[in-house]
């Protein structure tokens, strides 16, 4: 309930990160509140560590939604918005993702790609749209107003998980500068890409783990931190926009 949050907390800065109950999110929302931050997690399934994880940081919220529905995108927003009656960063980290070789182009369905595009393509897309009016009243207050969309190393160069993967991160990343465009001098966007990122859900990937380990010049995959260290320059520094930092410890130079 809004009233369980004290008149001290309406001051901090307000942050949004979708897909925050596990991995990169909820350690780029564990950085917000260590840099001072109101956050708000997000999840679609993990309603319990979601709520788990706001009881656990003092200034925290948890909202559910499911970001393949275009209801839910807009509840999320309005919600957020009115946890803390502001918003000044949000972040679009929630994602669908799935092996399939890229060889198997029948395994590629179209039902794949259209889920794939709604959740890490149009729905980051509308919950931009759907927050721009509370980004700009940050900035008419002199705030920082900015998005940071989580991308890909594989909208970068030909790799990633699957085709269909990788082409909507593809997208993402020329939405994000298009967005830079049409959102200046307001509201800043940027993407940061990662490459293989140390997560419960690439555990497994072992021909991955041993490509970074022995070929990216970093010799590992990055932890979520890196990634939560890497979304918070481009929120801290205040002239960079439309900028897709690739953090992949630099094995897109090999």
């Amino acid at each position: 309930m809004r009233e369980e949050f004290s008149l001290v907390e309406d001051y901090r800065p307000v942050a949004l990160v979708t897909g925050s109950t596990s991995g990169i999110g909820e350690s780029v929302a564990r950085r917000f509140v260590q840099e001072g931050y109101n956050v708000i997690f997000h999840s679609r399934n993990s309603e319990d560590k979601g709520r788990a994880l706001a009881a656990e940081l003092k200034f925290a919220g948890y909202i559910q939604a499911d970001l393949a529905l275009e209801s839910h995108r807009r509840r999320l927003i309005h919600d957020a918005v009115g946890l803390w009656g502001r918003l000044d960063v949000l972040v679009n980290n929630a994602g669908l993702s799935g092996l399939i070789p890229h060889t198997d182009l029948r395994a590629a369905t179209s039902e794949i790609w259209h889920a794939l595009y709604e959740v890490n393509m149009v729905a980051p897309f509308h919950l931009i749209a759907e927050a721009e009016t509370a980004l700009r009243n940050a900035a008419q207050h002199g705030r920082t107003a900015c998005i940071v969309n989580i991308s890909s190393h594989a909208g970068v160069r030909p790799k990633g998980a699957s085709i269909p993967y990788a082409a909507t991160k593809a997208a993402l990343n020329h939405v994000t500068r298009l967005l830079a465009l049409s959102l200046a001098p307001a509201i800043r966007v940027n993407a940061v890409a990662p490459g293989l990122v140390d997560t419960p859900l690439t555990a497994d990937w072992t021909a991955a783990q041993e490509l970074w380990r022995t070929r990216a010049p970093m010799r590992r995959p990055a932890s979520p931190e890196d990634i939560a260290q890497a979304v918070m320059m481009l929120v801290q520094s205040d002239y960079l926009t439309g900028e897709i930092l690739l953090s992949d410890g630099g094995l897109n130079l090999t």
